[in-house]
């Protein structure tokens, strides 16, 4: 099985929104069976609650399932358990580095350094722009499916 796991400050919008989504394009691409998405937060907010209500209308607007997400915090053991651990931006990945204690390991990486775009994804709970968040999570998730697909010949 390969495990992914998709990183943010709260993980109330941009990581759950990236879950479901990559979560979606795994199934639609039969690809359930090998590969297994997760999603947590760097900063002790929001365990145990379900996304931001503007990740779950963004979703539910593009037909993607929220069913299941619950908040939760990253941990050090994730490192081991998780084959990818994508941030959805600098801070995160620092925060990244920090908690599990693997600097500048090459399984962790920003989502949108997959992409044209190179940069980071804005936290909608600040901005307020679901879309512009889910249009970034959805190229990078598009191109993430792409790099697995490629390095596990699938």
């Amino acid at each position: 099985m390969i495990n992914v796991l998709f990183v943010c400050l709260g993980n109330i919008c941009r990581s759950p929104m990236a879950e479901a989504l990559f979560r979606h394009l795994v199934k639609k691409e039969k690809l359930a069976s090998r590969i297994a998405v997760d999603s947590a937060a760097t900063f002790p907010w929001q365990f145990n609650f379900p996304p931001h209500a503007g990740t779950v209308y963004t979703l539910k607007k593009y037909k993607i399932p929220s069913d299941g997400l619950v908040g939760r915090s990253l941990k050090k053991e994730d490192f081991w358990k998780f084959d990818y651990i994508i941030g959805m931006d600098k801070n995160n990945i620092k925060d990244i580095y920090r908690i599990t204690g693997k600097p500048n390991h090459p399984k962790i990486f920003r989502l949108l350094d997959l992409t044209k775009h190179k940069n980071d994804i804005p936290d909608p709970a600040f901005t307020g722009d679901f879309e512009e968040t889910y249009r970034l999570v959805s190229a990078g998730c598009r191109q993430l499916l792409k790099k697995i697909r490629s390095e596990h010949n699938l």
